[in-house]
């Protein structure tokens, strides 16, 4: 979340709460690998360390399903080094990791599991009514408040490298807030709207997941460019159709961008393990991910639950059967 580490730590934090009541959380503030800032930012927000806890595992969750397909599955192996290049995966990292914080914190607050934050408040909303029906909006207006600060975005870094990290940052915020969605609930006679509650709530995050992965597939690759008019330097891209040739085209807020190309990772190195004995499919994505070694083919027999049916009066009762499948695996 912070860029500086690879979040590998997360697996070992044990289970939520597992530091006990009153200062608990502070012993969890100290187990993540947080900046100074950010751990006394930590020590003061208690329920923040478990919804960090809870942001790592969904950022890292979602980014190894969405390339689950993929020569680069995401995998923790490697991550170290691949935060210091200016890959595009790196942006998706970026992306996902300020999402997953984003979703994660204005649900805590709705949750009732932060204690400076509660219920969403935006105006236009009666949301006194909501609380009143038990029901609480996403507050994603303190979430993205609160993540700028705790991620120290007021001045803008002077470095391309910094200014791509920031821009990759910027887009996982912009991603979970265009998922935002009014949730509208009728309480009149008879389902007629008389009575009506409204509130805000977040999109599922493999929605937010998947468009990411679109941003990523149409990634920018950028460069820095001076800027007279307001007197410092910018991210630029390729020429867009329309742009003048002497005007560098400038990314939109929602494009993930880049500053280097990516290796295959088709053999093992310090960005990852290869694609050497990953499953595929035959028909779908073996030549890619194999990298025109081949793979390996092998039958095996599944056993699975079949002909169920429910009996008097509350249990399901089925056989097991057996079917042959077939393995497809890449080759060293």
């Amino acid at each position: 979340l912070t860029g500086k580490e690879a979040l590998t730590h997360f697996p070992s934090l044990g289970p939520p709460g597992a530091s006990g009541p009153g200062k608990g959380h502070v012993k969890q503030c100290e187990l993540l690998q947080l900046s100074r800032k950010q751990k006394r930012l930590c020590r003061r927000e208690p329920g923040l360390a478990e919804t960090l806890r809870d942001a790592i595992r969904l950022g890292i969750l979602e980014c190894q399903f969405q390339f689950r397909s993929e020569r680069w599955n995401c995998s923790l192996e490697g991550r170290p080094s691949l935060l210091k290049r200016g890959f595009k995966e790196t942006a998706f990292l970026y992306a996902v990791s300020s999402a997953a914080l984003t979703h994660s914190l204005a649900r805590a607050c709705s949750a009732g599991r932060m204690e400076r934050c509660t219920c969403d408040d935006s105006p236009g909303l009666e949301n006194r009514k909501a609380w009143q029906w038990g029901v609480c909006g996403d507050n994603l207006k303190y979430s993205t408040k609160f993540l700028k600060k705790f991620l120290g975005q007021k001045r803008i870094g002077k470095d391309l490298r910094a200014k791509v990290d920031i821009h990759n940052t910027n887009v996982g915020i912009k991603a979970v807030k265009n998922g935002l969605k009014t949730t509208c609930k009728c309480h009149g006679v008879s389902g007629s709207c008389a009575v009506r509650t409204c509130w805000k709530q977040l999109s599922p995050f493999h929605e937010i997941g998947r468009l990411l992965k679109l941003r990523y597939d149409d990634a920018v690759k950028v460069f820095s460019t001076s800027n007279d008019a307001v007197g410092h330097s910018e991210l630029a891209g390729p020429h867009r159709h329309g742009h003048s040739p002497k005007h560098p085209a400038l990314p939109r807020p929602t494009d993930l961008v880049y500053v280097e190309d990516s290796p295959s990772f088709c053999r093992p190195s310090k960005y990852s393990l290869g694609t050497a004995g990953r499953t595929c499919s035959r028909e779908g994505n073996c030549d890619s991910m194999c990298c025109g070694r081949g793979y390996n083919t092998q039958s095996r027999l599944v056993t699975f639950s079949c002909h169920c049916q429910v009996q008097w009066c509350c249990y399901v009762e089925c056989q097991q059967c057996m079917q042959e499948e077939v393995v497809y695996s890449c080759k060293q």
